[in-house]
């Protein structure tokens, strides 16, 4: 979830306090993915990438000293297999009441600064194809990569180390909780 585009206006941006999630944020990164999908699976999802180690990033945005929205990235292999590291970005979640306000934009910026940090080549999404080309994606089909889901279009890619898009194609798998809860 984030800022849709052509939502209507809201009230003003704000600034929130992004950092990494520690123990004492999961209540409330649960709290927030209940309330921002209108059901459990993604916060079970997060749950799950966390409880087994697939959590390469997960932020929190803070207002107020309110968790008020999360992101996570996790592994996603290419097959066929390259020497790429590539993540997933998602689930992405904004508390409803803060929604157009700037604090999914910024959790995706700041998602991204630390996936180049931890040396990650590639990040895809699948997402909203209006929302997410702000921040340099493109459609993966254009570069000859594809999902493993029936969304064609949705799925889209952002080149983190130069030349990684030359070298990619295939079927972009995520790991398997997605499966698992139906995600």
């Amino acid at each position: 979830m984030g800022e849709e585009p052509g939502s209507p206006p809201s009230a003003s941006r704000l600034v929130a306090e992004i950092r990494p999630e520690v123990p004492p944020d999961y209540p409330s990164v649960r709290a927030v993915n209940l309330r921002a999908f209108g059901r459990s699976a993604e916060a079970r999802l997060v749950d799950l990438l966390r409880q087994r180690g697939h959590a390469v990033v997960s932020l929190v945005a803070v207002v107020a000293g309110q968790v008020v929205g999360h992101i996570i990235f996790s592994p996603v292999t290419l097959d066929p297999a390259e020497n790429i590291r590539a993540v997933g970005l998602g689930p992405m979640a904004v508390l409803p009441e803060h929604h157009n306000r700037g604090i999914g934009s910024q959790l995706v910026v700041e998602g991204l600064r630390a996936c180049r940090d931890a040396a990650q080549d590639l990040v895809v999404v699948l997402g909203h194809r209006g929302y997410y080309p702000r921040f340099g994606f493109s459609r993966a089909r254009d570069h000859g990569l594809e999902s493993e889901y029936d969304a064609p279009n949705a799925l889209m890619v952002l080149e983190l180390t130069p030349g990684t898009l030359v070298k990619v194609s295939g079927v972009a798998r995520y790991p398997s909780e997605f499966r698992e809860m139906g995600c």
